[in-house]
């Protein structure tokens, strides 16, 4: 099965991100993170009531451009962008609320 997150070739440059319009969910990790399978259904979940949010889930790892220029540190880190600007983030979270607390805050933020 393939790999539910881009790879390192197929990843945005962080210049392009920039330039994205609209709400984003950057979500960095990988498929063989038991942290980031830990949170996949609380991600899906918590989107599924947001639907007007892209959703990008990143490969990271060590020297990967994008997630360096976020200053990922550990995985799954949840990066929330508006117009390609991060205006929040949550690493390793374990329940829904906070996920759902975000988006919303974030996406009545933008209107």
């Amino acid at each position: 099965m393939p790999s539910p997150y881009l790879s390192e070739t197929e990843a945005p440059l962080p210049t392009e991100v920039q330039a994205w319009r609209g709400l984003t969910l950057l979500e960095f990790g990988t498929d063989w993170c038991g942290h980031c399978r830990a949170a996949q259904s609380l991600v899906a979940q918590a989107l599924a009531q947001q639907p007007h949010w892209r959703h990008v889930k990143v490969e990271d790892g060590s020297g990967r451009p994008l997630g360096r220029s976020f200053r990922v540190k550990l995985w799954p880190t949840l990066v929330l962008l508006r117009d390609g600007q991060e205006v929040e983030r949550l690493v390793r979270p374990t329940t829904i609320e906070p996920v759902l607390e975000a988006l919303n805050r974030v996406a009545s933020q933008s209107c």
